[in-house]
């Protein structure tokens, strides 16, 4: 099912949560919903799920606009919001049981859900445990089985990591990806090689607006105006690598990495490879290169770089 957001608006007071943004999210894709604190992302995701009302715009699910049909539109939508709302004195059963009936789930598929978020979430060892007795990562994945209870076509989850040590990080990473093939999924998160990990397309938001769109591949190419090569050369004077370097025509900048193994981090003119012209002095003066790798842009410099204004 997919999701068509057009020019939506969100004020508190005089200040715009979220500025006049508008993309798509198919069927099938997981997106990636970054920002700094404060951004709009939480605020854009309520009004997805009509958790808040929307100022202006409109959001179309499956072609329909929530404006129209929000209590229909609403079962077809499964949320972990970023405090995982829970009722810490019910059992974990209990609560799955209770969800469900929230959901209008079937009475007798029921039980079959509950086994089934019980088994993909991990929590059979827990199962009969009330909430409040439950560690931090534990509670999330009680969070994630309410979302997932009535089989929703559409996901969103907002943070939906927070305080699972690395195994379960990795576990609820492949459920993510399971899951993705056969729903929509909107994941906000600050864990950025979790994006990376976990997500088809990345969407950056700052100050309200959308700054960025794209696959990482893409945003990296985006960013990357100059090229930046990792080069060790042996047999030469450091000083005399470093000056016949910064002498090469498609050469920007050169500076030492490690002086006393002749190490050299060498910026290339934009839109232009130094890599065979270093190649090429290197076999001119007959030293011998032996490393020479490109610097890849890092999507925490892209985020950075997006977003510090």
């Amino acid at each position: 099912m997919d999701i068509k957001i057009e020019n939506l608006t969100k004020k508190y007071g005089a200040q715009k949560a979220v500025d006049d943004i508008s993309f798509n999210v198919k069927t099938g894709e997981i997106l990636g919903f970054l920002g700094p604190n404060g951004a709009g992302k939480t605020t854009t995701m309520k009004m997805i799920t009509n958790y808040i009302g929307i100022e202006d715009g409109n959001i179309e699910i499956g072609g329909r606009s929530i404006k129209d049909n929000p209590d229909e539109l609403k079962k077809h939508i499964g949320y972990l919001p970023e405090h995982n709302p829970l009722y810490l004195d019910m059992p974990v059963i209990d609560y799955l049981k209770f969800c469900a009936e929230l959901q209008d789930v079937a009475k007798s598929d029921i039980p079959s859900r509950i086994r089934e978020m019980v088994k993909i979430c991990g929590l059979n060892a827990e199962k009969h445990k009330k909430i409040g007795e439950l560690s931090k990562g534990y509670r999330q994945r009680v969070g994630l089985a309410q979302a997932m209870i009535h089989d929703p076509e559409i996901l969103i989850l907002d943070e939906p990591t927070t305080g699972l040590d690395p195994n379960q990080i990795v576990e609820i990473r492949k459920l993510i990806r399971d899951i993705g093939n056969q729903k929509t999924v909107i994941l906000s998160t600050h864990i950025l090689p979790e994006v990376e990990a976990t997500c088809d397309r990345i969407l950056i938001i700052n100050k309200g607006k959308i700054v960025a769109d794209g696959t990482s591949e893409t945003l990296r190419k985006q960013s990357q105006g100059q090229e930046i090569i990792k080069v060790k050369i042996e047999d030469g004077s450091s000083n005399d690598i470093i000056t016949a370097l910064q002498n090469l025509a498609s050469t920007a900048m050169v500076d030492f990495v490690d002086k006393n193994q002749n190490k050299f981090e060498v910026h290339s003119q934009p839109n232009i490879s130094s890599k065979r012209d270093i190649f090429n002095l290197c076999v001119e003066k007959k030293w011998v290169l032996t490393e020479m790798s490109s610097q890849e842009t890092k999507l925490e410099d892209i985020f950075r770089n997006l977003t510090m204004n």
